[in-house]
């Protein structure tokens, strides 16, 4: 069963939130719960090193973002 969750987060996080939502086609309460799902599966592999905890799952199933898409964010990033 789904239940509302409301956050209180800082607004430039939020619109990083939006932008990457849309490039990567899912949605913002999607993306917290697959990131939440993560951690509960760091909890259980405590026994690895910290270093490969920091990589697993970073690659698991999502979409890429476009390298064009991440240049130009990165380039309006830097200029503002």
């Amino acid at each position: 069963m789904n239940r509302k969750l409301t956050l209180n987060v800082d607004e430039q996080l939020i619109e990083f939130a939006h932008r990457y939502s849309k490039v990567s086609r899912q949605s913002i309460s999607g993306l917290f719960e697959k990131y939440l799902l993560r951690l509960k599966q760091d909890v259980s592999h405590e026994d690895i090193s910290s270093a490969a905890r920091d990589l697993y799952g970073i690659l698991d199933k999502d979409i890429l973002p476009d390298k064009k898409e991440m240049r130009k964010e990165f380039y309006e990033k830097s200029i503002n």
